[in-house]
This record gives structure tokens, sequence and C-alpha cells, in this order.
């Protein structure tokens, strides 16, 4: 963990692991050790009753601003599944967390819990080498087949992270284009009009990215 990194007070009173890195508020903890692949038992349904943050578990403030840690490729559809946070919270997860900061850094899904399930939506299995920290101050929640999803609002604000430090433009282009053949195939099996649909977001995405990153 960089000690350069400023830890929001918040996330330094969470449980740490062996390693000593904070454990996030929706980790489930299995057998006493926690498994940063799980979410913890009933985490989403208090998250949105009771507003808390995704990462520190805390209560965020209604009128404040909120955080969505997304991959580059959540920015053409604008969607999330996960909760918001804090924006401190966001931010230092998306420069600290070692999945997140680590492009090489793959999921492991051996010894997975036999009722651990997929997040709703489409759920590109790969690293993205890039996060985007999209902060807003509106979005709405659908029921979407097994769970919810965020669609998020207009962003006030983009931050872009890779390897423990702020992305570039560069590198946030060619993470969403190394993603967009699994939405393509997905598109055209549903027809020209989801293709077309697909290819305005991906431009929306672009010119919107483009006016946040240097």
């Amino acid at each position: 963990m960089s000690t350069q990194i400023p830890m929001p007070p918040q996330i330094a009173k969470l449980p740490v692991d062996k390693h000593g890195y904070p454990v996030p508020w929706f980790v489930a903890w299995i057998d006493g050790l926690p498994d940063f692949r799980v979410i913890g038992t009933g985490r989403i349904q208090r998250a949105v009753q009771e507003g808390r943050c995704w990462i520190c578990g805390r209560p965020r403030n209604s009128r404040s601003l909120s955080a969505f840690v997304i991959g580059p490729m959540c920015s053409v559809n604008r969607v999330s599944a996960e909760p918001p946070s804090h924006v401190d919270c966001a931010t230092y997860s998306a420069l600290v967390c070692p999945f997140l900061s680590t492009p090489n850094m793959r999921r492991r899904e051996a010894n997975l819990p036999e009722d651990a399930s997929e997040p709703a939506g489409v759920m590109l299995k790969r690293n993205p080498g890039v996060t985007l920290v999209w902060i807003t101050r509106s979005w709405r929640i659908e029921h979407v087949g097994r769970g919810l999803l965020w669609f998020v609002g207009h962003p006030l604000d983009v931050l872009a992270f890779a390897e423990g430090r702020p992305a570039t433009r560069e590198e946030v282009t060619a993470s969403i284009e190394s993603g967009l053949p699994a939405l393509r195939e997905i598109a055209e099996a549903e027809g020209l009009d989801a293709v077309e649909a697909l290819n305005r977001q991906v431009s929306q995405a672009s010119e919107l990215l483009a006016g946040y990153l240097s």
C-alpha cells in the first residue's frame, strides 16, 4: 500500500487484511477472512435503503456529490453495478486497490462460494487497466434480471487512474477500444438499431471524456 496517498479517516476505521489493506464495507467475510470478490449479504440492500457509502459503509449526505467507481466501458452506457460512494473513498480506492491499480492483475475465479452470483448487467471479465471515478449528483436505480443497476447522471467531474496515478486520455481511449468488441457483438445480435445506438454512445462518451481528461 502506498503511504503517499492520504487515507480518508472513514477508511482508516475499516478492518484490514493480512497485507494491511483496508477491507471495504461491501466485502464478505468468509471463515474469518475477507473475500474481495464477494459482496457481503445484504450490503447492496443496506447501501440503497440507508444511503451508505459502498466503500466505507458510513452514511452519505444526500446533498453531497457521489462517486461511482467504474471502468471506462461504463462511461459508454453510463451504468454501474455498484452503489455510489463518497468522492474521497472512491478516489482512494481507485488509486490504492490492488485490482484497480494493477492492470495485469486478474480476478480469481477458483474457490468462489457456491452461492456467489454475478452482478446485474453485462459483466466483462477483464481488468480494464484504467479506473474512472464518475462524480455526479444524479442517478437512477433499475431492477434488471437478478439485481440492480445504477444509471449514472451527467458528471460534474471525471477522474481517471491507472497504476496508482492519473491516467492519460490515450490510456482511457485504449481501454474503451479493447472492450468494445464484446459490446459490439451483443449489439449486433440485437440488430441494426442497437449497433447504431452503441455507436452514438461511444461517440458521446469520447466527446465527454475529452472535456475532463488531459
